[in-house]
């Protein structure tokens, strides 16, 4: 009687496809190939469809036409080579899956089912801006933020080569732009409007800094600085200019998360890093003990 509490719990693991696993069978690491590979696919065909083609309908537009002037208004270009920068990281993280190495097979395995929901959930909030749903869109974007920030707490530690394209590239942009649809939302670019979000832009220095601080990941500092230098440059050709001190701030903070990211970055690149980032390790050597018996 006693194995059966276990026995279900072992049950409930095995049904759950976020949880963290030690080894994968064969069948579900080609599962994962599948459709990591079809969820990729559809998000970036989608993507690329709506940002020239705008979906049959009257109030329906293309995905750039949509970026209004609001407070957090980025520039197109500057956005969109970001997500082709970031479109081409994560086929890294796909040949994660067909490595030979078995923590890194498992690793990417396990975030595996996160990376098929952020897929699935931006198609869905593309799909959903392009047809000015900015509520509903706002909404996919609050879901993704959970799923990813859950995935990157679990999952911190594994190659950055992968982690760049699944976890924390991702991550970067979903936070940005909770700013950006949630002022598409609220219609919000009037003088008062224009005030608050002077003071909330500057959280983004805070959630970088925390990252940086907590994980040691200038990943995700550079991307942020990216997405930062991409709304200063929004904001600048964004009316009215009377006043507007917004893309002054972006401009600011993402020189502070460049910097703060290179003084965390060079180190570890330099191999002169005194507290090395985290790195994959085989279940023995986590159940190993901390000291030697010698």
């Amino acid at each position: 009687m006693a194995d059966a509490p276990t026995q279900s719990s072992g049950s409930q693991r095995s049904l759950n496809p976020f949880a963290k696993r030690d080894e994968h069978t064969p069948q579900s690491i080609l599962l994962y190939k599948i459709t990591t590979s079809l969820s990729y696919l559809l998000l970036l065909i989608s993507s690329i469809y709506y940002s020239i083609h705008a979906p049959a309908g009257a109030h329906n537009h293309r995905f750039w036409h949509n970026n209004y002037s609001t407070p957090f208004a980025q520039s197109s270009i500057f956005t969109s080579i970001y997500w082709l920068i970031l479109f081409a990281l994560q086929l890294g993280y796909a040949y994660a899956l067909y490595t030979p190495t078995t923590a890194t097979v498992n690793f990417a395995a396990n975030i595996g089912s996160h990376f098929i929901a952020n897929n699935l959930l931006l198609f869905g909030f593309v799909n959903l801006f392009v047809r000015s749903h900015f509520w509903l869109a706002e909404f996919l974007l609050v879901v993704n933020f959970f799923n990813l920030t859950f995935a990157y707490f679990r999952h911190s530690n594994g190659p950055r080569w992968v982690h760049v394209g699944a976890l924390s590239g991702p991550l970067a942009w979903n936070f940005i732009a909770l700013y950006w649809c949630g002022a598409l939302a609220v219609h919000s670019n009037h003088f008062a409007a224009r005030i608050i979000a002077n003071v909330f832009i500057w959280g983004w220095v805070g959630y970088g800094a925390f990252y940086l601080i907590a994980f040691k990941d200038y990943t995700m500092g550079f991307a942020l600085s990216a997405l930062a230098f991409s709304t200063g440059v929004g904001q600048f050709l964004t009316r009215p200019h009377i006043l507007q001190l917004q893309w002054i701030f972006a401009f600011t903070i993402g020189g502070l998360l460049f910097l703060l990211s290179l003084a965390v970055g060079m180190p570890g690149l330099l191999g002169r890093d005194p507290f090395p980032r985290g790195q994959i390790v085989s279940e023995d050597r986590e159940r190993a003990p901390l000291l030697s018996d010698d």
